[in-house]
């Protein structure tokens, strides 16, 4: 059952949202490309974990918010700099919400927990936390994964997609077993998993 402050939060997430300035085809038409995101992630969870509760929806719809804001080049190149962008985002992205939250009339304690879902606080060891790893890779492999590893070579994407599977859990990974991917992304998915190198 939906209630009226999640209904509330998660508009409050999308009217954010739509203010992106990327589109991506989706639905045969150009739409903003982060409020398709959201939608994906919604979409994900609840064909992953049909009894996820609203805090989880919330970290869900809201773990990209306004990504748009903060873009990759304007950090240092190489890894240091990705990794600060990365912490960067996942900090903005949970005080975004933690702020739409408290307009929707959630209080403090539920914020901080969407927030440490957000950051990913205890991987592995937290379910909720795990849960919402799972869709996003599950999200990644469906959506985006082919265009984002169309410049690599397979050795590569091997790696790339070791690392996607790592952070799952064997119900995320059998879930990524049952998608419908490109032939490319998925013989490479399997030797990922195998251990394969190209």
């Amino acid at each position: 059952m939906t209630t009226e402050r999640l209904t509330q939060i998660l508009a409050l997430i999308d009217a954010a949202n739509s203010q992106d300035p990327n589109r991506i085809d989706a639905d045969g038409m150009q739409r903003p490309a982060e409020l398709v995101y959201g939608e994906r992630m919604s979409e994900a969870l609840g064909r992953f974990c049909p009894d996820a509760g609203d805090i989880l929806k919330i970290a869900a719809r809201g773990q990209h918010i306004e990504r748009w804001t903060s873009p990759r080049k304007s950090y240092p190149e190489g890894r240091v700099g990705y990794l600060r962008w990365r912490k960067d985002l996942k900090d903005y992205h949970a005080r975004r919400v933690a702020e739409l939250m408290v307009q929707a009339g959630y209080l403090e304690d539920d914020t901080e927990r969407v927030g440490q879902l957000i950051r990913k606080e205890r991987l592995k060891a937290d379910p909720d936390v795990q849960t919402l790893e799972d869709v996003i890779c599950l999200v990644f492999l469906a959506h985006y994964a082919s265009d984002f590893i169309a410049p690599h070579d397979d050795e590569k994407v091997i790696s790339i997609l070791a690392k996607t599977a790592k952070k799952m859990s064997s119900d995320g990974l059998a879930a990524a077993g049952e998608l419908t991917l490109p032939e490319r992304l998925s013989t490479l998915m399997g030797k990922a998993l195998a251990g394969d190198t190209a």
